[in-house]
């Protein structure tokens, strides 16, 4: 996989940065998320645009790519359009309703865990359902174990869950499924040789478009404060538009059920900022939790061996004996 996992957990820190930052702010959180994407949806789009970026080789095809010949050419140019990449660009701005409509209902940690949580879990299965990727057993055992350590460090911070439970655990889960759509309809379009800025400024431009109603209606006063217009432009350039810059690079050679784990790495990040920055506490329960998952996230990240990959010299041994076993009438 080379250094793709290491884009996606770039990815992921720059992610885990973002609940710090907006407390920076005193602006409605979902005029914050709003103002985010469409800086950073933006942002994707420009450089979409004009970057004259390859398109590397997909996860599992084997076949390296270079650059497209007409790099400055419009994105609609530069690869076919399918109608699944403007349904991605709604389930991005989907996603951050869902995720916001979620923690409204349920409290912040139970809406997080089960949105983060869902996401890679919907991932692998999406990705094997559409496109025949099946998840290895390795990777199965350590989402599951990520997705628990996940849980243990938000729920043992000690927040409590309210509102309106089951439409919040379902909102939560809708935003988990929509965000494996988008990453599945990206790796898939990358994996076939578009341009990853190019299917990252698709999916991001078209969602900063949906997003700028939803901006104008939370109200843009608050970006008229120098801490919050630097927030704003921290979220949209740093946390998003860099983020999914480097999200898409990883997409090249990472199976995307595999970046899907890695990016909980995320809450990770957010716990150990809210430790050092914010003075918050983590309780025996969350530094479990932590643990747990920095060592699910590295079972995920090394690439694991497949019996092709053996050295010929190994195989041609192991035939060999199989051959001369097989000629003295041994029987296993």
């Amino acid at each position: 996989m080379k250094n793709g996992p290491f884009a996606v957990i770039g990815a992921s820190v720059l992610w885990g940065t973002a609940g710090t930052a907006g407390l920076l702010v005193s602006a409605d959180s979902i005029a914050l998320a709003a103002a985010r994407l469409v800086i950073g949806g933006t942002a994707l789009a420009l450089v979409g645009l004009f970057a004259g970026s390859g398109a590397g080789s997909g996860a599992g095809s084997g076949v390296g790519r270079g650059p497209l010949v007409t790099p400055r050419l419009p994105l609609a140019l530069r690869f076919p359009v399918t109608p699944a990449l403007p349904a991605a660009a709604v389930a991005v701005a989907m996603y951050q309703l869902c995720f916001f409509a979620a923690v409204a209902r349920t409290g912040v940690a139970i809406g997080t865990v089960v949105a983060i949580g869902s996401g890679p879990v919907f991932t692998g299965v999406l990705s094997w359902l559409l496109h025949g990727e099946r998840p290895s057993r390795r990777w199965a055992m350590a989402t599951a174990a990520a997705v628990c350590g996940c849980a243990a460090l938000i729920v043992g911070g000690g927040a409590q869950a309210g509102g309106q439970m089951v439409s919040g655990v379902l909102f939560a889960l809708l935003g988990g499924l929509l965000y494996a759509f988008y990453a599945v309809t990206a790796a898939r379009a990358i994996s076939t040789g578009s341009s990853s800025n190019a299917v990252m400024g698709v999916l991001f431009g078209g969602a900063a478009a949906i997003m700028v109603p939803v901006l104008l209606w939370r109200g843009t006063e608050w970006l008229a404060e120098p801490r919050g217009l630097l927030a704003a432009l921290y979220l949209g350039v740093g946390a998003t538009a860099l983020s999914y810059f480097l999200y898409g690079r990883g997409l090249r050679t990472t199976p995307v059920a595999t970046a899907a784990t890695l990016a909980l790495a995320e809450p990770a990040v957010a716990a150990l900022l809210g430790l050092v920055v914010l003075g918050e506490r983590l309780t025996p329960v969350s530094i479990a939790g932590l643990v747990l998952l920095a060592i699910s996230l590295v079972v995920v990240a090394v690439p694991e061996k497949r019996p092709s990959e053996r050295p010929l010299a190994e195989r041609s041994a192991s035939e060999e004996a199989r051959a001369v076993a097989g000629g003295n009438g041994v029987s296993r």
